[in-house]
């Protein structure tokens, strides 16, 4: 009985050693495999890669080291404000009864910035006189210095184009054309040539006081 006891001990031990043992060998298989595939699987991914870079290439950028300056021109602007603002901008081309085949229509997101003040330069020596120890100041009137669209805020937020067309590509050049002088337009409409001539009248004022003219006024 003893002996049956130690004989199926035995048998056990040594099933398990098998099983070990095959254990092994199979992980040492697979891990040949994987050495024998890895270079396989490298030119599986480096193909990849390469087809990836085919259809979503990266631009390349090379500006011309030639740089052109057509004139430089003094100033002498005094910037007042500035706004930033943001415009929805519809464009579209054939809408009409062919639309779902040769229509184009796009929704365009534009941010941009106005900025606008008082040009110093144009002050003459008759709009600054001084009566009475009274410093008086004619200013100009107040200007758009600059409108300007930001690209990088500014976006297509959806465009829709017929079945037989791939869109009009100036169609997007001419909406943000138009966003600029929309923004513009927008910040005129809300005071921004009055504003920037109020803070103008402040600034200089200020300025001339600390300048040792306490009776100062400047006219906008």
């Amino acid at each position: 009985m003893q002996q049956n006891k130690w004989f199926f001990l035995l048998i056990i031990l040594i099933l398990c050693g098998s099983l070990i043992y095959t254990f092994s060998v199979v992980s040492s298989v697979n891990q040949q495999i994987s050495k024998a595939l890895q270079p396989v699987i490298d030119i599986n991914h480096g193909f990849s890669t390469q087809i990836s870079g085919v259809l979503h290439p990266t631009p390349t950028i090379r500006p011309d080291p030639v740089t052109i300056i057509h004139a430089i021109s003094p100033l002498a602007r005094l910037e007042t404000i500035q706004y930033s603002v943001e415009k929805v901008i519809t464009a579209e081309t054939n809408q009409g009864l062919l639309k779902d085949l040769i229509g184009d229509k796009l929704l365009f997101i534009a941010h941009g910035q106005v900025i606008a003040g008082v040009d110093l330069a144009k002050i003459k020596l008759s709009d600054l006189y001084e009566k009475d120890n009274q410093i008086t100041l004619d200013l100009p009137e107040a200007e758009i210095f600059n409108t300007v669209l930001d690209n990088q805020k500014s976006y297509i937020y959806d465009r829709q184009t017929g079945f037989f067309t791939k869109g009009d590509p100036q169609l997007e050049t001419s909406v943000r054309q138009a966003a600029e002088k929309e923004i513009e337009t927008a910040t005129i409409n809300d005071g921004i040539l009055s504003q920037a001539s109020q803070n103008a009248v402040v600034f200089l004022t200020n300025f001339l006081i600390k300048l040792g003219y306490p009776n100062v006024i400047v006219i906008p």
